[in-house]
């Protein structure tokens, strides 16, 4: 149960302790930081909840009743080029009449590909902030953007679960996973599921004899997870962290053979899910035009998903002990296997 929690553990940690490279950027402004950080951070949350919607299902026949399964399920989105950055443009930075200061890269370019938090900037890119003194004149302040996890995530966003399944009778199934609870010195999470899945074909004068089973499944998942960046942040302040807080839906047609020892199952389903982001503490800037100010609850950001996804998967049947894997294509592709232990 450790090793499962660490697994969900790094994937969250590698994306959310670059909050603490992102609030470099209060130094140009809340609303700029906001803007970057919402770029920034999106195909990280809007992955994870492509993964956490994987596996929830190997056959699309329903357990009798008393029936149950045990799972150790692993899963992982795969990170497309296309997620790995998204197009700066400068003028976005310097769009509030109010402003009393401009932000510019450092070649003066007016937009350029940057990383996201999938991503890897090949060189460093810095941004240059210009602003008035009263005293000094015209001073300017240096902010290098911040790498994503790059290739260290080997283009892969894992999660990992426990799952139960318990037969109701009449082609019914209850399902729930979870995540051990994590609480470190830097990190709490906290993930759970719940999921009903309903063979149709059950209902059929013929579902002895048919080849295949047809069932629909509803299922929910809900990540809840804090980021200690006290004394990471590189600002003065109290309470600094990044809250997280995640809801998804699965929606999922399945059809599967009925064969005694090795399956075959697939479908079609849709994924519709929020994740928000807040930055929350007290930060006091050290430098640029917001010198020795202090921002309370910098920003919130918030990410959304809605796709239609495919899935293909096999698995193998010994007795109690099952093997199952599968693939999903969809915005995120995915691919998951699980150990199971079953009874029925």
């Amino acid at each position: 149960m450790k090793k499962l929690s660490l697994l969900m553990l790094f994937c969250l940690a590698t994306i959310s302790s670059k909050a603490q490279d992102i609030d470099a950027l209060l130094a140009a402004g809340v609303d700029n930081a906001e803007r970057f950080a919402n770029d920034y951070l999106t195909p990280g949350t809007n992955g994870l909840m492509h993964s956490m919607n994987a596996n929830w299902f190997n056959t699309a026949v329903a357990k009798p009743l008393g029936g149950f399964e045990i799972s150790i399920l692993a899963n992982a989105a795969t990170i497309k080029d296309e997620h790995k950055s998204f197009l700066m443009n400068i003028a976005d930075y310097n769009s509030d009449p109010d402003q009393d200061f401009t932000v510019e890269f450092e070649d003066l370019a007016s937009s350029k590909l940057v990383s996201t938090a999938l991503g890897e900037n090949e060189t460093d890119v810095d941004l240059i902030i210009r602003y008035e003194d009263p005293l000094l004149g015209e001073q300017e302040e240096r902010i290098t953007l911040p790498n994503g996890i790059g290739s260290g995530s080997a283009n892969l966003l894992p999660t990992a679960f426990i799952q139960g399944a318990l037969g109701l009778g009449s082609g019914v199934e209850l399902k729930a996973r979870f995540v051990p609870k994590v609480d470190t010195e830097d990190v709490d999470l906290s993930l759970y599921g719940a999921g009903l899945q309903i063979e149709f074909t059950k209902w059929l004068p013929a579902d002895k004899i048919l080849p295949v089973a047809v069932s629909g499944l509803v299922a929910y998942t809900h990540l809840d997870a804090a980021y200690d960046l006290t004394g990471n942040s590189g600002f003065n302040g109290e309470n600094q962290r990044l809250e997280n807080d995640t809801n998804t839906w699965l929606f999922q047609l399945i059809a599967s053979t009925k064969l005694p020892v090795i399956n075959f199952y697939g479908g079609i389903g849709y994924i519709k899910g929020t994740s928000k982001s807040d930055l929350l503490g007290t930060y006091v800037v050290s430098s640029g035009p917001f010198l020795s100010q202090t921002i309370e609850d910098p920003f919130s950001l918030s990410s959304e998903v809605g796709a239609v996804r495919g899935t293909i998967g096999t698995k193998l049947k010994l007795g109690f002990f099952r093997l199952n894997a599968e693939y999903h294509v969809g915005e995120f592709d995915a691919f998951a296997v699980g150990v199971n232990f079953g009874f029925r």
